[in-house]
């Protein structure tokens, strides 16, 4: 499965919670679908969520 057609079913899922849910439905998918890829990457290895916790509460720096 290439990118593009995760893509498209990305979009028609967000576009069906919009439809049906409202802005709400909309913007709770949207969150969601952030925390999953979040997740998705520290799971891979491919993101220190410490690193990033401390980034954002000003600990150390990104660079």
């Amino acid at each position: 499965m290439n990118l593009t057609v995760v893509g498209i079913g990305i979009g028609a899922f967000v576009a069906f919670m919009a439809f049906q849910f409202g802005l709400w439905g909309f913007v709770i998918a949207l969150l969601f679908m952030g925390i999953g890829a979040l997740l998705g990457r520290a799971a891979d290895g491919k993101l220190d969520l410490r690193s990033v916790l401390d980034a954002l509460t000003g600990r150390r720096s990104s660079s």
